[in-house]
Formats: structure tokens, C-alpha cells, sequence
């Protein structure tokens, strides 16, 4: 038994993280890819069996992990996000919540002939869009900052909602209860009311006790995140006793808040919790299919199939029609949001537990309540896994395509290399605090952006633009290294660069520390001095084409400085004398280069002579 345990563990954690990897290497939905291994190692081949191996103690399991996931994705529920997005967000919660309550809940009596309790908890069950599988997509989705916003609102707000919904239905059902019926009204209807209320209550009160102790330094940085973890559980697990769902209501408003209180130091813990997330999701998906029964997919039908079919194209793209009717949210976006509904792990949750109980309790279609919303999660998480990309370049939703530069610093040389790669089309953003250094870039025509990267709202400004690498080429090191230390959390350690701070401040023990600075520009003698005298002298950042004729002159003609290394769609390569091993470019790369003046003359007198037997 023991055995049995740590084998699964081990093939678990394997599994998600091999997943995940594959998926961020490959581009691919790593969602799809923990659903395929939860079968894979679950009904295909037996290995996984984590409700009997694990006994009663999975259920619970689950849902304090999948109180945590909601917990950290409430954290990045910040109400000014909301301000920009808020009709939409409202449309999505308050309106269409219902609207697709009520079409699930007839598509699954009259196309899947449930019962109508049953129904109307499949129906439940289905407005619950999971934040488990949205979050992750819109990591990697590069969506305008609006429509981002209405899926992530929606996902995380409806979450515990939905929740509760199913849970009220679920009891309702149970007791047989006529909602004509003054029983209702008298004791289940206030029940939920008041266990809302505290669920909000534990939410906030805790946040501010949080606040208290970390502002006035009663908390080690040792134990913060150990606390809020811990208090998140607590929350949860008393507002779960006060009724089923509320436990979910609780976390969200809990993680609201710790980030609407902008605690100091917050978003260094938030880094910490997003990587566990990952690890829990990852084990979440592969175990919850993994312990689907053979039983469970054997009783997939084909109403069952036109129910998720139904689902899919007519139930949900016509609640968001109807719920966005008067908005100003425009046709792409209705059709985006119409279509993009994956279901995750709570749907899967709840459609275990409530399935069980209501077979239990008589009613004869509650055994097709799993299959019925494992059928619905699977073809959605495929579908708008796979989909959720194209469709949004498609409908020009998304920031850009091609890997995209930002550039800090307006000084003179800086914005020569923003200047050419604008010319080349390639993505580039130039950062300054200043609109004076800004305006000679502006003039040739580089977008350009005011702000300081390291204040709140230039981190929001900078979101809703495409930045994947970042060059800070200020004349002040320290400033340069603070801003890549800042940044590379969200870009990636390796993504951010700076101008060498100097050669002795590069010695790896008694230098700057490479957490608290970014990768050298090139050599470790080209400071900010070096490429301001390069440029006073005339040197020009140029962009050339790699031919089969020019692919040998990389990195070995005189007077010339290459920099970077452009593959179109792929990357933005970056040469640093601290990468083990130098790109090397291939045919039809673009590499951007300074060079000398006379060096750029004889380039120049070398493509009119092409231009020229070209023409004959």
C-alpha cells in the first residue's frame, strides 16, 4: 500500500512537470497535455487509481488544493483591471451566470433526457468556466489587456459561484424540496444568504490582519507565505462547514484583497505561490482523469455528445449574446468570449461529489451527471486549448505576434537601435521616465512609452503592450540592474539584458550579484561610455538579411558590433558574452549590428552594385 502511494506520487509530479515543460517548449495548451496523461496512466493503463489508493482522504485532498488555486487566483484580481473592464465583467458574472444556468439546463433534459433536478444541476455545474485552465492559457496568449480581463474575472468569480449553485441545487434535490414550497424561503434561501455573508466576512477581516502584521514588521519574510497558505486553508475549510461552496467564496475575497491592499513585498510572494500553483494544477488534472473509471466513459452516449455539442455552439454563444446585448463590447470580442469556456478542475469536483450523493439519494439519470460534465471538460479544454490563439490573431485580439523588444533608456544610441528595428518591422518599444528623451524617437516614428517600469503603473502600462525581451540602456547601472531584477520574474531571467556595469563589477563574488541585474549586452567592456563614443564617432546600428553569401561574415568583419539576432516568429536572440554557447544565425535571420562609418559605406556601395546586376 505504501508502495502503491509513493509510486503514484512520483509518477504524478514526473508526469506534470515533463508536461508542462513539453507544453512551454512546444507552444501547446499543457492543460491538453495533463488530461491526456491522467487517462494515459488512469482507465488506459491502470497505474493510477488515486481515490482507492488514497481512500477518503482524496475528496478533501482536492478541494483544499483547488481552494488554493482560486485563493492565488484571486490575487490577481486587482480592482483597477476591473475599472477598465468593469461592464463587461459585471455582463459575464451577474448576467450571463444565470442565462447559461437555465440553457444548460434545457439543452440537458430535452437533447440528453436527464430529469429535470438533474438537469438543473448539470446546468450549475457548467457556468463554473474554471480558472485552472483559463489562467494558464492567458499566460501565454498575449490578449488585449480588456478581454483578458473579461475571461479572468469571469472565470475566477464564477468559480465559487458556480459552486454554490450546484450546491444549493444539489441540496434542494435532496431533501425534495418544491421551491413553491415555504420551506424554501423560510430556511434554505436565508442559509445561503447568510452563508454568503460570512464567507465575504472571512475574507476581508483575515486580509486586514495580514496587512497589519507584515506594514509593521511582526511577520519574518521566512513565514509569509507559510501563513497565508495556512490561513487561506483555515478559511476554507471553516466557511466549507458553513455551507458547501461558501469555503470558495471565502479564498477569492481573501486573495482580493491581500492584493487590493497593495502590501508591500506582495509581489515576490505572489511569485512564490504561482509556482506552486503550477505543481497543483498539475497534479489536480492528471489525478482527477486519471481516477475516472472505465465505467464512466463506457456510459458516454451519443446524447450525451450532442448535449456537449449544444453546449458548446449554441448554449454558451448565445448567453453571452443575450447577457452583452446594449455593452459597448465589440462583435470580435462577443464572438471570442462566446466561444472561449473551458471547464477545469471545480466542475470536475463538484460533478464527482454531487453525482455520488444524488444515486444515493434515487434518482435514476444522477449517473450520467459525470460523464455528462467530463464530456463537456474534455471537448472544451481541447477544443479552446488548441483554438484560443489562432482565433484571437484571427480576430486581431491579440498584442502581436512576432517577439517583441523593449528598449529602456532614450538616449541618442538607443534610440538609433529602436529606429532600425521599427524599420524592419520588428515589434520594439522604447521606455523612458522622460518625454524629452522620448521625443527624437517618436519623431522617426517608434512607438514610445512615459513611465517607470518600476512603479505599478508602469508595470500595467507595460502589460498591454508586447514585451518579451528587455535591453536597459540608461547610463546608470544600478537603475539598469534594479529594473531587470524587477522584470525578469514576468520576461524570463535569460530575456533581460543590460549595458555592462563595468568590468570589476562583473566578478560573479565580489561583483553585482547576477539575481540583482541582468545579462551583459554584448562583452563586458561595452559600457554605456563605450556605445555613446562609438556613436559620436558615427558608428549606426544597421539590420542585414542573412544570405548563403554573407552567412560566414558573422562575428568576424572589422568595424562592425553584432548585437542581435532576429528569427521571424521564433525569437529575439541577444549576444552576451554570458551564454555558454553564441547563437549562430542561419539563412533569412535578421541581424542587427553597429557599424563604423566607413564599414556601412562599403555595404552600401556592395548592395548598389547587387541592386544594379539585378536590374541587367
Amino acid at each position: 500500500m505504501a508502495y502503491d502511494v509513493l509510486f503514484g506520487v512520483v509518477l504524478t509530479f514526473g508526469a506534470g512537470m515533463l508536461a508542462q515543460w513539453v507544453a512551454w517548449r512546444l507552444r501547446l495548451p499543457a492543460i491538453v497535455l495533463l488530461f491526456a496523461m491522467g487517462l494515459l496512466f488512469g482507465p488506459v493503463l491502470g497505474w493510477l487509481h488515486p481515490s482507492e489508493t488514497l481512500g477518503h482522504a482524496f475528496r478533501p485532498l482536492v478541494s483544499m488544493l483547488v481552494a488554493l488555486i482560486v485563493f492565488e487566483g484571486g490575487m490577481v484580481l486587482d480592482i483597477r483591471q476591473l475599472r477598465e473592464a468593469g461592464e463587461g465583467v459585471a455582463r459575464l458574472t451577474m448576467v450571463a451566470l444565470p442565462i447559461n444556468w437555465i440553457l444548460g439546463a434545457l439543452a440537458a433534459h430535452y437533447v440528453a433526457h436527464l430529469e429535470w433536478g438533474t438537469s438543473f444541476l448539470f446546468g450549475a455545474i457548467i457556468v463554473v468556466t474554471g480558472p485552472t485552465v483559463i489562467l494558464p492559457l492567458l499566460r501565454s496568449a498575449k490578449l488585449h489587456p480588456r478581454v483578458a480581463a473579461f475571461l479572468r474575472w469571469e472565470a475566477i468569480v464564477n468559480d465559487p459561484l458556480g459552486a454554490i449553485l450546484a450546491a444549493v441545487v444539489m441540496q434542494i434535490m435532496l431533501l425534495h424540496v418544491d421551491l413553491h414550497k415555504q420551506i424554501f424561503f423560510v430556511h434554505t434561501l436565508p442559509d445561503m444568504l447568510l452563508a454568503g455573508a460570512v464567507s465575504v466576512a472571512a475574507g476581508i477581516l483575515p486580509a486586514y490582519l495580514l496587512r497589519y502584521l507584515f506594514t509593521r514588521d511582526l511577520m519574518p519574510e521566512l513565514l509569509k507565505v507559510p501563513i497565508m497558505v495556512t490561513l487561506a486553508l483555515i478559511i476554507f475549510g471553516a466557511c466549507t462547514l458553513v455551507m458547501e461552496g461558501a469555503g470558495l467564496i471565502a479564498v477569492t475575497v481573501f486573495g482580493m484583497m491581500l492584493t487590493n491592499l497593495h502590501i508591500p513585498g506582495l509581489n515576490e510572494l505572489k511569485r512564490t505561490k504561482e509556482s506552486l500553483v503550477v505543481l497543483m494544477v498539475s497534479v489536480l488534472f492528471i489525478l482527477l482523469t486519471a481516477d475516472l473509471h472505465r465505467a464512466v466513459l463506457a456510459r458516454l452516449s451519443i446524447p450525451i455528445l450532442l448535449l456537449t455539442l449544444v453546449v458548446l455552439f449554441v448554449v454558451r454563444p448565445l448567453c453571452i449574446f443575450l447577457a452583452t446585448l446594449g455593452t459597448s463590447i465589440s462583435w470580435q470580442e462577443r464572438i471570442f468570449v462566446g466561444w472561449i469556456a473551458p471547464r477545469g478542475i471545480v466542475a470536475a469536483a463538484v460533478a464527482g461529489a454531487a453525482g455520488i450523493k444524488l444515486s444515493e439519494a434515487g434518482y435514476t439519470s444522477a449517473d450520467l451527471v459525470m460523464p455528462a460534465v467530463f464530456c463537456v471538460i474534455a471537448v472544451t479544454m481541447i477544443c479552446h486549448g488548441f483554438s484560443l490563439g489562432p482565433l484571437a490573431r484571427r480576430l486581431h485580439l491579440t498584442l502581436s505576434n512576432e517577439p517583441a523588444l523593449v528598449i529602456l533608456g532614450g538616449n541618442a544610441w538607443s534610440t538609433d537601435l529602436a529606429a532600425c528595428l521599427n524599420e524592419e518591422k520588428v515589434p520594439v518599444l522604447l521606455v523612458d521616465t522622460t518625454a524629452q528623451e522620448l521625443m527624437s524617437a517618436a519623431r522617426r516614428g517608434v512607438p514610445v512609452l512615459k513611465a517607470e517600469l518600476l512603479s505599478a503603473a508602469g508595470q500595467e502600462a507595460l502589460e498591454e503592450r508586447p514585451a518579451d525581451y528587455l535591453i536597459a540602456t540608461t547610463g546608470d547601472a544600478i537603475y539598469n540592474g534594479m529594473v531587470c531584477g524587477h522584470m525578469a520574474p514576468h520576461m524570463g531571467r535569460e530575456r533581460v539584458y543590460q549595458v555592462s556595469p563595468g568590468v570589476a563589477r562583473l566578478d560573479l563574488y565580489r561583483g553585482l550579484s547576477r539575481d540583482a541585474r541582468g545579462k551583459v549586452l554584448g562583452e563586458p567592456g561595452w559600457n554605456y561610455t563605450f556605445f555613446d563614443t562609438l556613436f559620436s564617432r558615427g558608428w549606426r546600428f544597421v539590420s542585414d538579411t542573412v544570405t548563403e553569401a554573407t552567412l560566414d561574415l558573422f562575428g568576424k568583419e572589422e568595424n562592425r558590433l553584432d548585437l542581435l539576432v532576429v528569427r521571424r516568429g521564433t525569437g529575439i536572440f541577444i549576444q552576451s558574452a554570458e551564454d555558454r554557447a553564441r547563437t549562430v544565425p542561419v539563412i533569412g535571420d535578421l541581424v542587427i549590428s553597429m557599424k563604423a562609418p566607413e564599414a556601412r559605406e562599403v555595404v552600401s556601395d556592395a548592395k548598389e552594385e547587387a541592386e544594379l546586376r539585378a536590374e541587367k
